[in-house]
């Protein structure tokens, strides 16, 4: 419940991260959440509209992501998916915080249409966000592509987002136990890049996180997306 002016309160994202970096082995991507997310979880008694609540949510997250120790901060997002119609003040409200990412880090935003259960939670399609895609101050984006039910009128609507922004595009169903093969892998990134021309996709990686999956269902589809990848590469 919000019931007077936004501060930081004792979020502590350099905290964090550092604990993040003590134990990461090498260079990491460090995830915080959209502030349009964080702001439909909230019951506003205090700010005259949603968007001024989202914003002030927005400038607590610029300033709290400036200098974070990491290669890559990726801001995740699974509602704006299933609200397109929100579009351009989540545009708005993310910009801060990607503007505000220290020079040199990569900035990456998320994607999905929820996961909990194995169920998809935003009903929705990429086509009808590619402008709101498009606007985004981001270096790539990690969108959400293997439980679709049309991967192909996804494709041919993703094709069309900013060429300045990389695409990385999920090969990995992360709500269903079945374990992709590297050859079907392989055969996705191949129809991927066939559909949405060459050099446009940079990352290929899982749907969303594998927190609904047990550890051993989602170490052999990390490893088959490894091997699928490297067959991929190597035809």
């Amino acid at each position: 419940m919000v019931e007077s002016t936004i501060g930081e309160g004792s979020l502590n994202l350099l905290a964090d991260c550092e604990a993040a970096a003590s134990v990461s082995g090498g260079p990491f991507k460090f995830t915080v959440t959209s502030p349009y997310m964080l702001a439909r979880t909230l019951d506003d008694r205090h700010y005259p509209d949603f968007e001024q609540m989202l914003m002030a949510i927005a400038e607590v997250l610029a300033w709290q992501v400036r200098g974070l120790p990491c290669a890559c901060i990726q801001v995740d997002e699974a509602n704006i998916p299933g609200n397109p119609d929100d579009a351009p003040m989540a545009a708005r409200a993310m910009n801060v915080v990607l503007d505000a990412i220290s020079p040199g880090t990569e900035r990456a935003v998320h994607f999905c249409f929820g996961n909990y259960g194995g169920q998809t939670i935003q009903k929705g399609s990429w086509i009808r966000l590619i402008e709101f895609l498009s606007a985004l101050h981001c270096d790539h984006l990690v969108l959400e592509l293997a439980h679709r039910p049309a991967p192909d009128l996804d494709l041919d609507a993703l094709k069309d987002i900013n060429p300045k922004i990389v695409l990385g595009l999920g090969v990995v169903d992360v709500k269903v136990n079945h374990i992709e093969t590297p050859e079907e892998i392989a055969r996705s990134i191949e129809k991927i890049e066939k559909q949405i021309g060459p050099g446009r996709l940079g990352w290929v990686h899982p749907d969303c996180g594998f927190w609904m999956l047990k550890r051993s269902v989602a170490d052999r589809k990390m490893a088959a997306l490894v091997k699928g990848r490297d067959l991929y590469l190597a035809r």
